[in-house]
């Protein structure tokens, strides 16, 4: 009987197994901001060659009066079945800045589910709230479900998920009173792909913060964010690049004709980074030594940049250790499974806690830090040259 039993059940998982997918059916449909006011890109994929086209309209109103059209890229996977899909793009244009709209993504040949998404807010008052985290994997993903959640509860306008990809799309926009940069720091570990990004990349990062420090753009967003992968401090025990003094991404390497360029000098800004599978918040530091605003409030117009890892949402490769003793320039530490929350405030005022969210456990493990600084006669914080 228990041979006749798990015949049918293997037989009943050959049928669904054997079930073809919808080769013209959207999947994977994902939105995201391209920088641009009143715009918004909508991706998803096929398995067949189809039209690219989103249908669309202001919540409340006539569905899908208005339409747009992009295009399709094949994508060929690396696995041992080359898998071929299309990838497929469509951008938004012309929206209301804070709107809600609702669509639908494919064609003719297939439409997705319906969706909706609201017009980011392009006003310099706007309060944004955000969730960020780091290296949040498929396997071991402990903050996904309360992440989604609370996404889905309307807890966020923004989610900034920080990841490994061997090389980032640069690019920099502007939300509130805050300019945000993304960048790569993986250029200073693979240098069999040249270093033609990696000056590239110090080029553009220069220009963009001299554009940013501009007294008329930060006048009306003081804040500057960075964020990448591999911080350039932490005190975790795993000989990562951050754990050291010379480390690549703080101060550059020696041994590339020329010598490449670190960013600690070329930042003065808030940052924000990943990598190391833990939480960590360090005091303003500058070339390893402390500059705090003062002794009873380290944040209020802090002397040097402040960095925060947040990488603990979950990922195959689990936790990472600490050192035993803290450095001097560590404020906060955690190995719990979690993630961030930021508020932008206003041009004064970020707020951020770290939420755990390991499998026992959710509690705020802070929700005191809060970063500030003053606009008054035009200062701006004042960093070590």
């Amino acid at each position: 009987m228990a041979v006749l039993r798990l015949f049918l059940f293997c037989g009943l998982l050959s049928l669904v197994s054997c079930v073809p997918p919808i080769w013209s059916q959207p999947e994977q449909v994902h939105i995201s901001y391209p920088g641009v006011k009143g715009s918004m890109v909508i991706t998803w994929t096929t398995f067949d060659y189809t039209e690219s086209v989103v249908e669309y309209d202001l919540w409340g109103g006539k569905l899908f009066s208005h339409s747009a059209k992009g295009n399709s890229t094949l994508f060929i996977d690396g696995g041992s079945k080359k898998r071929k899909m299309y990838m497929h793009k469509v951008t938004l244009t012309e929206l209301t800045s804070g709107a809600k709209y609702v669509y639908h993504c494919g064609s003719e040949k297939g439409w997705s589910d319906i969706f909706f998404f609201t017009a980011l807010n392009d006003s310099t008052s706007f309060s944004p709230r955000f969730a960020l985290f780091g290296d949040l994997g498929n396997e071991n993903p402990q903050s996904l479900a309360r992440l989604q959640k609370e996404t889905q509860a309307g807890m966020y306008d923004v989610i900034l998920h920080i990841v490994d990809d061997l090389f980032y799309s640069l690019y920099s926009w502007n939300i509130g009173s805050a300019h945000i940069i993304s960048f790569t720091t993986e250029v200073y570990f693979y240098l069999e792909y040249g270093l033609d990004l990696l000056f590239e990349q110090y080029k553009w990062l220069q220009k963009d913060l001299e554009e940013a420090n501009k007294p008329e753009n930060r006048a009306e967003r003081p804040w500057i964010i960075t964020m990448a992968h591999r911080p350039m401090y932490c005190s975790n025990n795993d000989q990562d690049d951050c754990t050291k003094f010379e480390s690549y991404v703080r101060h550059g390497r020696s041994d590339t004709k020329p010598p490449a360029p670190g960013l600690e000098d070329l930042f003065y800004q808030h940052e924000l980074w990943a990598h190391e599978h833990t939480y960590e918040r360090l005091w303003p530091v500058y070339n390893y030594k402390v500059y705090n605003g003062s002794v009873d409030k380290p944040y209020v117009n802090p002397k040097a940049p402040v960095h925060i890892i947040t990488g603990s949402a979950g990922c195959r490769e689990k936790h990472d250790g600490f050192i035993p003793k803290p450095r001097d320039w560590s404020a906060f530490r955690s190995t719990d499974y979690g993630y961030t929350r930021m508020h932008l405030i206003n041009s004064t005022h970020i707020y951020l806690e770290q939420v755990s969210d390991d499998q026992t456990t959710f509690k705020t493990l802070e929700s005191s830090f809060k970063a500030l600084h003053s606009t008054e006669n035009g200062c701006q914080p004042c960093y070590p040259s």
